[in-house]
């Protein structure tokens, strides 16, 4: 193998590298929120609703000891957020799941592993997860080939490599097809994957997972890979300096079952609404209408079209064994 050859890859092996290898962008001590927004970053009302799902799905089991998996924990916000909210008498076991270490000052409840616990009853909730499992990037060469693309992660060159066969070309031609020369796709069998696993880690319960993500009839023609920094969308070097992110197939995942819907959908269904305090609460109590406004200025962004509510919620429901 000449030296050369050594500086190509995969996008998914490069990307495993940069972001979860030594020195890899998300086990830095500043986490993600150093460097983007998530809706549990907005808003204390995002761990609000997700406190309330998981109160729902311990009434469902007939518990008042239920547990909330939090995949992808990043620095254990949603987790914290989650534990502020739940009612009084409801005892949560929590798990934080992430390759990161464990953060200072977390509450000594949230048990932290970089593994999915198995069998547990309650909630598995993956916010942002599935858009950082690496995938395959595919292309169309000038004979109408879908090729591998190929990485080299000190400046992100990119190249064509091998015809995409096997698995990952059956799940191109379900769910992704590619015709013309210059077409890409990132191919979402290893998220698939992922989820099945971490459905299938649970007894009974449910699992949502929430993503920025697309179906058929939106795909995008040069696929949706890209870079963050600092909050900013930069140019995708798998290098370790930015995160490595791409789209979500959601329907893709969804094909083994469940509901998939909008975040606005969702979190109004779990009562975030995005509606104005009455102006006569203004007269009344100008402080509570204040913090009414703040809150319903929160909850807008949440579920704005466009934003934060155009991420799409797949919900899926385990019966007990």
């Amino acid at each position: 193998m000449t030296d050369e050859t050594c500086q190509w890859q995969g996008w998914r092996e490069a990307t495993e590298q940069a972001l979860y290898g030594p020195g890899g962008f998300f086990l830095r001590p500043e986490g993600p929120a150093g460097h983007f927004r998530t809706s549990v970053h907005a808003s204390p009302l995002f761990a609000g609703a997700v406190a309330r799902l998981l109160t729902g799905v311990a009434e469902e089991l007939g518990t008042d000891e239920v547990a909330f998996v939090d995949m992808g924990a990043g620095r254990g916000e949603l987790l914290s957020g989650v534990l502020a909210a739940v009612p009084v008498g409801l005892s949560v076991r929590a798990y934080g799941v992430e390759r990161a270490d464990r953060p200072a000052g977390l509450d000594g409840r949230v048990e932290w592993t970089d593994r999915v616990p198995e069998g547990i009853r309650g909630l598995l909730f993956a916010n942002e997860w599935l858009d950082n499992v690496p995938v395959d990037v595919a292309s169309v060469d000038e004979e109408g080939v879908a090729r591998y693309v190929e990485v080299r992660a000190a400046d992100g060159a990119e190249r064509l490599g091998r015809p995409v066969e096997g698995p990952d070309a059956e799940w191109l031609e379900r769910w992704w097809p590619l015709t013309e020369p210059g077409e890409r796709a990132e191919i979402g069998r290893t998220r698939d994957e992922a989820w099945a696993a971490a459905v299938g880690s649970l007894a009974a319960g449910t699992a949502v997972t929430v993503d920025y993500g697309h179906v058929r009839e939106s795909r995008p023609p040069f696929g949706t890979l890209t870079g963050f920094r600092a909050g900013r969308e930069v140019a995708v070097v798998p290098d370790g300096s930015c995160d490595v992110t791409a789209h979500v197939a959601m329907d893709a995942v969804a094909s083994a079952g469940g509901e998939l819907v909008t975040q606005r959908e969702a979190l109004r269904g779990l009562g975030v609404r995005g509606d104005r305090p009455p102006l006569a609460l203004a007269s009344s109590d100008p402080g509570a209408y204040v913090r009414a406004l703040g809150a319903a200025g929160e909850a807008a962004e949440l579920t704005a079209r466009g934003g934060l509510g155009d991420f799409l919620w797949l919900t899926r429901s385990v019966p007990g064994r």
